[in-house]
């Protein structure tokens, strides 16, 4: 029988050890384990519209873990059921199931709006988006999403335009006595346009109204996507992002502004449903990852 020396044995062991390594790690992704998530300086999320619109709560942060997706977006009226009507134990129920994941609860996405003519059906979606905005203190969420949704074609835009921006105000008021940010979603027809979002802003004129960034088209219209950008900068607080192939709008260049400008928050997902999500959201990621600025 050949002796063994402590040299070769040493060896042996240490190839041994190197196999096993990578055999853990061929099993760790066979199995589905948590994905690390990005060091970068964007952070990737999902809004649940329309992706997660179908997912419990549960499945929703294990695929945003699998994944790689940092946070998460609640739409009201979805699967997860993150809602008004939720009791006090159920609130600290979702509050304690995001503090136990390494996924983010970043913000409750209302479709509360302020653009109506009818008075009474404005102070109405006021008073309902400070209840939102309750609800999302009590789940450990950080902000709180409403939206224009146009301009009626009766009252005059800048009528519209400063109703929308007073309720902001209202309500971005309320956010701040309880810790929460209020961003108004890029959003509707004419509304949408950031020379309009720039004149409800300063409407508002209140530190915690801000803006959710929504990746429309129309961020390229009139004297361009640099111009548009640059109006409302300051006051970017998450971006909706959409279908990354599309090269019709410019992604890099969005993620390389938000980075120069020191944007260190949520790049939220809004993508169609599919019948396998967790495949679709790691392409999602990996395109993503493939764009950020270097």
């Amino acid at each position: 029988m050949k002796k063994t020396n402590r040299r070769h044995f040493l060896c042996q062991l240490g190839a041994l050890a190197a196999t096993a390594s990578v055999a853990n790690s061929v099993n760790l992704c066979a199995s589905e384990e948590k994905v690390n998530h990005s060091e970068g300086k964007l952070k990737l999320g999902l809004v649940t519209y329309n992706l997660g619109r179908n997912m419990d709560l549960p499945t929703l942060i294990s695929n945003c873990e699998k994944t790689g997706f940092e946070g998460v977006e609640l739409r009201t009226t979805h699967a997860h059921k993150v809602e008004v009507n939720l009791s006090a134990s159920e609130r600290e129920e979702v509050k304690k199931r995001f503090a136990d994941s390494p996924v983010t609860l970043v913000s409750l996405g209302s479709a509360f709006e302020f653009q109506m003519p009818d008075q009474e059906v404005l102070a109405k979606n006021i008073r309902e988006t400070k209840e939102y905005i309750q609800l999302a203190h009590d789940v450990g969420a950080s902000a709180v999403k409403v939206r224009p949704n146009g301009l009626p074609a009766d009252v005059p835009k800048e009528k519209t335009l400063e109703q929308i921006g007073k309720a902001f105000r209202e309500v971005a008021v309320f956010g701040w006595n309880l810790g929460i940010d209020i961003r108004m979603e890029v959003h509707g027809g004419q509304t949408c346009l950031l020379p309009n979002m720039k004149v409800i802003l300063d409407v508002a004129d209140h530190p915690n109204a801000n803006i959710c960034w929504n990746s429309n088209m129309d961020d390229l219209s009139g004297e361009g996507f640099d111009y548009n950008y640059n109006l409302v900068k300051d006051k970017i607080k998450v971006c909706h992002i959409i279908e990354l192939w599309d090269e019709r709008y410019p992604w890099r260049k969005l993620f390389a502004n938000l980075v120069r400008d020191g944007f260190r928050g949520y790049t939220l997902a809004e993508i169609p449903e599919n019948n396998d999500p967790v495949r679709i959201m790691r392409y999602y990621r990996a395109l993503w990852l493939a764009m950020q600025p270097q």
